[in-house]
């Protein structure tokens, strides 16, 4: 009996001194719970709100959450009396192992939020970096894949991706298309530029605002070279890119507008 009676009482000085942090713990825990998830539906809202990427939405919320939840845990447990210095130390330390091992990784979804937040392109756009040129299918917080123009699929890396210069080829209504194109010495300088002009002229496709422009580039060694330079909508780039080379062929023809070529002179000797 009198051992039975010294567990009771040692029970009940150990409810009695650690009972109230026991539940001031447990109160900390579920309140803090609810606020961190009241925390996480208020970032989601937030950030949809601003028309931030559904990707980055979510994962902007959940890790905000847990980052919440840990500073939860640890008051909880410091109200028990337990000592978190070292825990959070040995948090600390092990964030930075992790970070050291997954340098790379944290280097591409550091540049995958960038490119989510900024949106330097989107999906469906055609874009040249890294020293590829596609069509973004998707963006991932770690890769973007691109589709080749002969459908082949390309992962980037973001890090890498972001690390270079991007070209956006769609950002953009309109685009302006750079030709050159040259004739022979003996060609009548303002008759070519008549037939570039009605050539462009006849295209609904090209623009006139701005005008297209033709001027004389250079006079190259073997041809009288003229840079033709029309805007065109960006849908209609290569359409009008492949239609002007013909037109402008097909025209130099009738007007018997010779189109120069390297040529070379061999001369054989014959030794007897």
């Amino acid at each position: 009996m009198e051992g039975i009676e010294s567990i009771v009482s040692t029970m009940q000085e150990l409810v009695t001194r650690f009972g109230l942090n026991i539940i001031a713990a447990i109160v900390i825990f579920i309140v803090g719970g609810w606020a961190a998830k009241i925390i996480r539906r208020i970032i989601k809202r937030l950030m949809a709100r601003g028309g931030a990427d559904p990707l980055l939405v979510s994962f902007g919320s959940t890790i905000t959450y847990y980052a919440v939840m840990a500073f939860v845990i640890i008051a909880a447990l410091n109200r028990l009396g337990i000592q978190t210095a070292s825990f959070v130390a040995v948090l600390g330390a092990a964030g930075l192992a992790i970070g050291l091992a997954l340098q790379g990784s944290l280097a591409n979804f550091a540049a995958g939020v960038l490119m989510l937040v900024f949106r330097p392109f989107k999906v469906g756009d055609v874009i040249e970096g890294a020293g590829v040129l596609g069509i973004v299918e998707e963006i991932q917080l770690f890769t973007t894949m691109l589709k080749t123009p002969d459908n082949k699929l390309v992962v980037i890396p973001n890090g890498k991706l972001g690390s270079d210069n991007i070209i956006n080829y769609t950002a953009k209504d309109t685009r302006r298309i750079d030709l050159v194109f040259g004739v022979s010495y003996d060609a009548d300088i303002d008759r070519v530029k008549q037939v570039i002009t009605d050539i462009l002229s006849q295209d609904d496709r090209i623009l006139q605002d701005p005008p297209p422009v033709i001027g004389l580039l250079e006079l190259a060694d073997s041809s009288v070279n003229f840079a033709v330079r029309p805007w065109t909508k960006t849908s209609d780039y290569w359409d009008v890119y492949f239609s002007i080379h013909e037109a402008l062929k097909k025209r130099f023809d009738t007007e018997k507008i010779s189109i120069p070529f390297p040529q070379r002179d061999v001369h054989i000797f014959q030794q007897n």
